[in-house]
Order: C-alpha cells, then sequence, then structure tokens
C-alpha cells in the first residue's frame, strides 16, 4: 500500500443486511422473481418475501462491503461510506463491518426509511436471484462524502448498485472529484445489467472521464456497449480506461490494461453451493493486490481464489481467512 495512504480502499456502496434462504425453480415463477438478477422491491414486497422464507441466513452484504470484508480477510486495510439507519439491522451491519477490520463512520439516518435488505433466494443450482429493498441508503448524499477519507485512500471503489437516485450520484461525482485531485486511483464496479441499462449513458460518462479501473462481467460489459460481441465491448473499454477486468465465470477472468491482455484461469471448486458474492470477492482478491503491488496475473489469481472459497459455501463473504491463499 501507498505510504502517503490510511488505506487500500475507499468504498462507495449500498449499506444492506441479506437474508438468503435456498428455494426452486418453482417458488422463483409462482413469485415472479427474475432468476439470477436483481429486483428492487418496496417495503410491503420485502415484508412479503420474508414471511416466506421458511428457513433463512442474515448476513451483512451490499456489494462493495462484501468487497471490503474480503479486502479485510485479506489484510487490507479498508474504509467504508454509506447509509444505514439508527436500527438494530443498522447496528448489526456496522459491528459486522468493524469486525473485519473496516473502518465505517457515515451516520446513521435517525428519521426515515429503515436499513437497507436483500432478500436472496438460491436455486439448486446456485444461482441466486436477488429482491432489494434498498431503504436507508436510497438517503445518501453529497453530505456523507468526506474528502479527508477519500484523500486516505490508495483506491476509491464505487458500485453500481448505489448510482440510483439523484443525490447518490452527486455524491459519487464528488468523491470522484476528491479522488482525482488527491491523484488517488477510481473504481467502478457496473454491478449488474439493471444497473447498467437504467444508467447506460451516465455510466459511459463515468468511465470515459472519471474512472480508471472497471469492474464487470461478461453481460454488464456487453449491455454498457449494447454489443453482444464480447471481445468488442473489451476492446472499447480497453481503449476508454486503464485498467478493466472482466469475470467470466467459469471460464475464469480477463485483464486489460493499454497494451496488454491477460487471462486469468478460474480456480478449482469441489461444489458450488452459492454464486452469491463471487464478483464481489474476486474484486478483493484483485484489489489487494492491486494495492500490495502485485503483478496483474498475480492480482488475477488472487481474485479467483476469492471467488472460489465464497461459491462453496452458503454467504456472500469469507467463511475461511483469505490470508491463507496468500503464499
Amino acid at each position: 500500500m501507498s505510504d502517503d495512504c490510511r488505506y487500500g480502499v475507499v468504498a462507495l456502496g449500498n449499506a444492506i443486511v441479506d437474508v438468503l434462504a435456498y428455494a426452486d425453480d418453482s417458488f422463483l415463477v409462482s413469485e415472479k422473481i427474475a432468476k439470477g438478477g436483481m429486483t428492487l422491491i418496496d417495503e410491503k414486497r420485502a415484508v412479503d418475501l420474508y414471511k416466506k422464507m421458511e428457513t433463512s441466513v442474515e448476513a451483512s452484504g451490499g456489494s462493495a462491503a462484501n468487497t471490503l470484508a474480503g479486502f479485510g480477510s485479506f489484510g487490507g486495510k479498508g474504509a467504508f461510506v454509506g447509509k444505514v439507519a439508527e436500527d438494530k439491522l443498522g447496528d448489526t451491519f456496522i459491528r459486522d463491518m468493524r469486525s473485519q477490520g473496516i473502518d465505517f463512520d457515515t451516520a446513521p439516518l435517525r428519521h426515515g426509511p429503515s436499513t437497507a435488505c436483500c432478500y436472496i433466494f438460491v436455486t439448486p443450482d446456485a444461482q441466486r436471484s436477488m429482491n432489494t429493498y434498498l431503504g436507508a441508503s436510497t438517503e445518501f448524499s453529497e453530505s456523507d462524502v468526506d474528502a479527508s477519507i477519500i484523500a486516505e485512500g490508495q483506491i476509491l471503489y464505487m458500485e453500481g448498485y448505489l448510482f440510483d437516485k439523484d443525490p447518490a450520484k452527486k455524491a459519487f461525482r464528488k468523491a470522484a472529484h476528491f479522488a482525482r485531485a488527491k491523484s488517488r486511483k477510481v473504481a467502478l464496479t457496473l454491478s449488474d445489467t439493471f444497473c447498467v441499462e437504467r444508467h447506460r449513458q451516465e455510466f459511459m460518462d463515468l468511465v470515459s472521464k472519471d474512472t480508471d479501473i472497471v469492474f464487470a462481467n461478461t453481460n454488464e460489459l456487453c449491455a454498457l456497449f449494447e454489443t453482444d460481441d464480447l471481445e468488442e465491448a473489451m476492446a472499447t473499454a480497453q481503449s476508454l480506461c486503464d485498467l478493466v477486468v472482466v469475470t467470466q465465470g467459469p471460464k475464469g477472468a480477463t485483464i486489460l490494461s493499454k497494451n496488454e491482455r491477460i487471462d486469468v484461469p478460474a480456480a478449482q471448486v469441489d461444489k458450488v453451493v452459492d454464486t452469491t458474492g463471487a464478483g464481489d470477492q474476486f474484486a478483493a482478491g484483485f484489489l489487494y493486490g492491486l494495492t500490495e503491488g502485485m503483478p496483474l496475473a498475480e492480482c488475477g489469481r488472487l481474485g479467483c481464489l476469492a471467488a472460489a472459497e465464497v461459491i462453496s459455501h452458503m454467504g456472500p463473504r469469507p467463511e475461511h481467512a483469505y490470508k491463507k491463499l496468500l503464499g
């Protein structure tokens, strides 16, 4: 990590508590849940779905928060910027982040919606279908972005899921401006094709003007550039950003710098249990390697190892310390 930075990564994202349960495809059909994607829901729908979860597991989540939890598990030092409510779930989220060695000091919301929840149904093929009540996270705004914290991070990592309401969009741009002023790297994860399709032009502006590193899976990157040709999408992204990282599930990942392409094979997994958090944990491993000055191929290898660990069990965060993967 850079000597003049307190943190390897400072992340902006949704502060969400995940509620996970197993379900079959017929349940998804009967409840009109989009398989393998993310659907925004209101509080009434959230309450209804929760009642239908016979056995569930609760764990602090949110894409960027999951990445920081993994980053901390490798031994990295990070800070999270996001919004919870002053309630039981908010307290749980704060406690969980700090237990991972991640600083989280954003003031909680005292009046308004409750802490965000994501109801995730995992089918026998290990696909996760997410239903997200954004709650207090939608109240995230420019006032929550502290220039001094952004300046302390080697990399600013911004979560596409958060980029929905106008106040959050302004917060993204403010944070990127602060990072640029201190010559920090700015990374953006596209998060989901749902996000890309809703905000394509604004994402394009961010990618072309304010982003050094883009994280995406194949579907997200193709959606951003409105093409079915992955090679074409990667070539376009490579022309716009210093670094593009494309995850491809069991095919591993492709890393593109201005002058180099590195294809990284996926790590072997005995049994895929739950793909929730795979992309988040890949980013954790990659960012840890990057902040430690490792070669890009090694960054990708760590990302694949972290993704393999998280898909081998239920939940979006590591069960075993990622430090053990270093060697």
